[in-house]
C-alpha cells in the first residue's frame, strides 16, 4: 500500500505539472491586456508597464521564470489587487470557500446515502418515490436558483438567517444549504441504485438464510459493499462543489476564491488566474488520491501494490 500510494504522488506531481503548463500557455492566448485602461495609456507608458511585469520576454521565457518562481513558493503579483502578491490572495480567500465547500460536500454527502439507502429499503414506497423526487429536483436546479430562493423565503420573508455577506457561522447556513442540493441528489441516486443491487446478490440470499436480521444484512453486508461506487464519484463531486462555489460565493457576498478567479478572468490578471488553477488542480489530485485510500479503508480485500492485488 505504501509503494502504491508514492507511486500515486508522482503521478499527481506529473499531472499537475502538465496542468500548470497547458494552463500558462492557454492563458497567453486570452485576447486582451491586463492593465486597466490600457486603451489610454502611451506606447512608451505600455513598454514601461510590460518591462515592469516581465510581459516584454517571450513566452517561453516567462514560462521558465514562472515556473522557478512557483517551486520557491512565489506565484506572482497580481495585476489587479495593489500588486499584492497571489499567495496573500489565495491565503486570505482559502478560508471562506474550503468551509463553504467541506459543510456542503459532508452534509450533502450524509443526507445523500441517508435518503439513497431508505429508498433502496422501501422499494416502490411513498418513501422511494419522495426520496427519488428530490434527487431529480436536486439534480435539475442549478444551485444559484436554490441560492435566490433561500434568500427569499429563509432570509428575507423568515429572517431565519442573513441575506448574504460572511461574518459568523450563521451567514454559511444558506450557501452550504445551496450547494449541498447537488451533492444530496447525486448520492442518494448512487446509494439507491447499488444497494438494491447489492441487496440482490446471493451473498446477501445466504445471510438471511443463516439468519441475519434485516439490521444486519443492511448495516454490515450490504452499506459497506454499496459505499465503494459512491466513493468513486466523491472526486467529480468535490470538484464540482468548488466549481459551483463560484457562483454561490458571488450571490451570497463570500470573499472566496472564486469571487477572485471570476474577476482575474475578466481583468486578464495573469498570476491570479494561475495561481487559483494551481489551487484547484491540486485540490482535485490529493482528492483523488484520498479516494483511492478509502477503498482500501472501506473494503480491506482491495491492496493495490504495483499493479497486482495483494
Amino acid at each position: 500500500m505504501t509503494k502504491y500510494i508514492l507511486q500515486r504522488i508522482v503521478y499527481m506531481i506529473i499531472t499537475l505539472f502538465i496542468v500548470v503548463s497547458a494552463t500558462f500557455f492557454l492563458m497567453k492566448l486570452i485576447p486582451g491586456s491586463p492593465f486597466n485602461s490600457a486603451e489610454k495609456l502611451s506606447e512608451a507608458q505600455l513598454q514601461i508597464m510590460n518591462e515592469k511585469y516581465g510581459l516584454n520576454d517571450p513566452v517561453p521565457v516567462q514560462y521558465v521564470k514562472y515556473m522557478g518562481g512557483m517551486l520557491k513558493g512565489d506565484l506572482g503579483t497580481s495585476f489587479q489587487f495593489n500588486n499584492t502578491p497571489v499567495t496573500t490572495i489565495l491565503a486570505d480567500g482559502i478560508g471562506p470557500s474550503a468551509t463553504l465547500g467541506l459543510q456542503a460536500m459532508f452534509f450533502g454527502t450524509i443526507i445523500g446515502i441517508f435518503l439513497g439507502v431508505i429508498a433502496a429499503l422501501k422499494q416502490n414506497t411513498w418513501i422511494d418515490y419522495g426520496s427519488t423526487f428530490l434527487a431529480v429536483v436536486g439534480k435539475s436546479i442549478p444551485s444559484f436558483v436554490f441560492a435566490a430562493l433561500l434568500q427569499y423565503y429563509i432570509a428575507r420573508e423568515l429572517g431565519w438567517f442573513p441575506v448574504m455577506l460572511w461574518n459568523g457561522p450563521e451567514y454559511s447556513v444558506l450557501p452550504t444549504v445551496a450547494l449541498a442540493m447537488f451533492p444530496i441528489s447525486i448520492a442518494a441516486r448512487f446509494m439507491r441504485t447499488e444497494m438494491i443491487d447489492v441487496l440482490n446478490s446471493d451473498y446477501i440470499t445466504l445471510a438471511k438464510a443463516k439468519g441475519a436480521s434485516s439490521f444486519q444484512i443492511s448495516m454490515k453486508h450490504a452499506l459497506r459493499n454499496a459505499l465503494i461506487p459512491v466513493v468513486t464519484v466523491l472526486a467529480p463531486l468535490a470538484v464540482g462543489l468548488m466549481t459551483g462555489s463560484l457562483v454561490i460565493e458571488k450571490i451570497f457576498g463570500i470573499p472566496g476564491i472564486g469571487e477572485q478567479f471570476v474577476k482575474s478572468i475578466v481583468t486578464n490578471d495573469y498570476p491570479v488566474i494561475m495561481g487559483t488553477s494551481i489551487l484547484f488542480a491540486t485540490l482535485f489530485v490529493v482528492v483523488i488520491l484520498l479516494v483511492d485510500i478509502l477503498y482500501g479503508v472501506i473494503d480491506p480485500r482491495i491492496r493495490v501494490s504495483g499493479g497486482s492485488s495483494k
